[in-house]
C-alpha cells in the first residue's frame, strides 16, 4: 500500500450452528469464495446457542465442521466463539474479530432463511454496519430481501428428523460423507 499500511483481508463470517453441517453449507462457501469480493471465510459454529436450541456438544459440531468445510482452500473453521465462552452474540463476535484483527474487512455471511429472524438478533443494525451481510438465496425460502434462490432445500433439522428415524438414505445426497461417518461413529442424532 501506498501509505504503507498492511492490505486489509476482506473476510466473511459465516456462523450457525451447524448441527450438523450439510451440503448447503458447503455450497454456501464455495459459492460466495466463487463469487463474493472476500479473501477467506471463517466458519464459526455457535458455542452456546442464544434462542436455547438444543445442539450436539461443541467439540461434536466443530469436528463436523472440520470435516465438512475444512477441506475448502480459503476457508478456515474458528474456536472463537469457545473462546469468547457463554452465549453466542454476533455483535459480540464481530466486535473480538474486529479487535483482534483491526487489518479485517468483515462481512456477515447468511443464508435468506435466517432473515425473517433478524430482527431477533441482539442490535442487528450495528451487526450490518460492522460487517455488511452477504445474503445467498435458498430454495424453499421466501422471506423479504432474499435473493433467488441457488442453495438447495435442506436443513439440519431435517437431517437430524431422519438420523433420529433411522432413516440415513433420506440424508446420503445431503451431508458430507465424511460427517455422516463422524455422526454414526459417536452416536449422535438418535432418538432418546
Amino acid at each position: 500500500m501506498i501509505d504503507g499500511s498492511p492490505p486489509s483481508r476482506r473476510v466473511a463470517l459465516f456462523g450457525g450452528s451447524f448441527n450438523p453441517p450439510h451440503v448447503a453449507h458447503v455450497l454456501a462457501v464455495v459459492y460466495a469464495l466463487s463469487t463474493a469480493p472476500i479473501d477467506e471465510v471463517l466458519v464459526v459454529p455457535v458455542y452456546r446457542h442464544p434462542f436455547a436450541k438444543e445442539l450436539a456438544s461443541f467439540e461434536d459440531r466443530l469436528a463436523m465442521c472440520r470435516l465438512a468445510l475444512g477441506w475448502i482452500p480459503r476457508t478456515t473453521i474458528s474456536r472463537v466463539e469457545e473462546v469468547l465462552g457463554g452465549e453466542s452474540r454476533t455483535l459480540r463476535t464481530i466486535e473480538h474479530l474486529r479487535e483482534q484483527h483491526p487489518d479485517w474487512q468483515l462481512r456477515l455471511l447468511v443464508g435468506a432463511d435466517v432473515l425473517p429472524d433478524l430482527p431477533k438478533w441482539h442490535r442487528f443494525d450495528r451487526i450490518a454496519e460492522l460487517a455488511p451481510p452477504i445474503v445467498l438465496g435458498r430454495a424453499g425460502v421466501d422471506a423479504d430481501g432474499a435473493p433467488i434462490p441457488f442453495l438447495p432445500r435442506v436443513s439440519s433439522t431435517d437431517v437430524r428428523d431422519a438420523l433420529a428415524a433411522g432413516d440415513r438414505e433420506a440424508i446420503a445426497s445431503r451431508v458430507p460423507a465424511a460427517v455422516l461417518e463422524f455422526i454414526a461413529c459417536h452416536g449422535l442424532y438418535k432418538r432418546s
